[in-house]
């Protein structure tokens, strides 16, 4: 069984090694591709906006506070550069931060900095897979990320999307870890001890790129309760 989440620091390694693999992306593939999952994006958008959420998550966390999001500004010619500095920028802002000062975040967690360590790891390795890189997730990263998506954003699922309405139960296992999540109905759904009755099953990776909503091998869902929470927006 995984223990989630890591260490704060411990996140630092992986969203080096997550940042590095999706430079590398950029740099070797066909800027202009479309980006199955993310509407009418083309790589290039993807690159441009990722790199704009690593440089506003990195003056949030150095700050402490909220601060306007502006994903649109212009990377310039070289994306791939731009994109690396990004991810440095925000490298050098997690190292120097202090896990548990004070942050602003939109989570439904204790308000520290320890936050972005996880978000950014999840957020770049959900868009890494969506720029088609065959980088592979360790197992245990994917786990933490489904565990994100459960812990952190269900509780404030009503900032974004109406409430998941579940007749039921629904038990989350991943099969290459052995972690295993029930989310019990409410307003908004919480995580709760594990019940009898609707399961979803998967690889981690696959529950976690499911729950963000992007296409990918169908796990196995037993139970009208399962197939209602992945039908249901979670994230934001």
């Amino acid at each position: 069984m995984t223990t989630m989440p890591f260490p704060a620091r411990d996140y630092l390694p992986v969203l080096r090694e997550l940042t590095g693999a999706f430079a590398d992306a950029l740099r070797t593939g066909d800027l202009a591709a479309k980006v199955p999952d993310c509407g009418d994006w083309t790589l290039a958008d993807l690159g441009t906006h990722l790199g704009n959420v690593h440089r506003w998550a990195a003056t949030v966390v150095t700050t402490g506070e909220p601060r306007p999001q502006d994903f649109e500004a212009d990377p310039g010619a070289d994306l791939a550069s731009w994109y690396a500095e990004s991810a440095e920028l925000l490298l050098d802002a997690l190292e120097r931060a202090t896990p548990e000062d004070p942050c602003w975040h939109f989570g439904g967690t204790e308000k520290t900095k320890a936050f972005w360590f996880r978000r950014q790891v999840h957020e770049t390795a959900v868009h890494l897979a969506d720029s088609g890189s065959g980088h592979v997730l360790d197992p245990a990263v994917a786990a933490d990320g489904v565990d994100e998506v459960l812990g952190a954003m269900l509780p404030r699922v009503t900032r974004w999307h109406a409430v998941p309405e579940l007749p039921g139960p629904v038990s989350l296992r991943a099969t290459d870890t052995g972690d295993v999540w029930t989310v019990h109905p409410g307003e908004p759904p919480a995580l709760g001890p594990a019940a009898g009755g609707a399961s979803v099953e998967a690889p981690a990776r696959d529950l976690l790129l499911r729950l963000w909503k992007r296409t990918g091998p169908d796990p196995r869902v037993t139970g009208d309760a399962a197939a209602a929470l992945l039908a249901a927006p979670l994230t934001p």
